[in-house]
């Protein structure tokens, strides 16, 4: 009678510690999407870190979802560049194999300090290039310059003449034409009236030269 005590006693142990190894170590498949707080946008690439499973890491894929095997209560960080931390929790009692969340990262903003650069590597540079530099005239000397009559002529010598100028002078051109498309070109030799202008022009300097004699 003792021993079969001592068995359904051992029995029950068993039983109990092997449900809870069992509960300890349950497996599920945790899935999800990462997006962006603000936009609502995915998270590409975003590093994610079981740190209750030997700090395991896993990548999310270019569309921000990812999967892996987990277990109910480890806390999952998830991390990216230009993104806060932000640790997720599973819950610790999970029935269904599989779980899955929608993960929502926020944006961090860092001002960095601002940099000066420098064209010089030592101050002695600087004195040396600043000593040999040649000071320009001040803009009235500099306008004037530009906007002399002999500056003018070379510019409109030597410039090519841009869009906006070939464009009217097209314009012209097309008004040109359509106003005169339909008007007849005359040949002047077959003129009558032009002949004889031409003749009283020819007897008044006839006349003219006779006076004078």
């Amino acid at each position: 009678m003792k021993y079969s005590f001592a068995i359904i006693l051992l029995l029950f142990v068993s039983s109990a510690f092997a449900q809870r190894i069992y509960k300890e170590k349950k497996l599920i498949q945790f899935s999800g999407l990462i997006t962006d707080v603000d936009s609502n946008g995915v998270v590409p690439y975003v590093t994610v870190t079981n740190l209750s499973y030997n700090d395991q890491k896993y990548a999310a894929n270019y569309k921000g979802f990812f999967s892996f095997i987990a277990h109910p209560g480890d806390s999952i960080l998830y991390t990216a560049v230009g993104y806060k931390d932000f640790v997720y929790v599973l819950q610790p009692e999970i029935e269904d194999s599989k779980y899955t969340a929608m993960i929502r990262l926020k944006s961090e903003i860092i001002n960095l300090p601002m940099v000066r650069v420098y064209p010089w590597a030592t101050v002695e540079e600087f004195t040396r290039e600043f000593l040999a530099m040649k000071v320009a005239d001040d803009d009235y000397v500099i306008a004037a310059k530009n906007l002399s009559q002999h500056s003018l002529s070379g510019m409109i010598r030597t410039l090519p003449r841009d869009g906006g100028e070939i464009s009217n002078s097209n314009y012209r051109m097309n008004h040109d034409r359509s106003l005169n498309k339909n008007m007849v070109q005359t040949n002047p030799l077959l003129n009558p009236f032009a002949w004889g202008k031409l003749m009283q022009t020819i007897f008044k300097g006839d006349q003219s030269r006779s006076a004078d004699n």
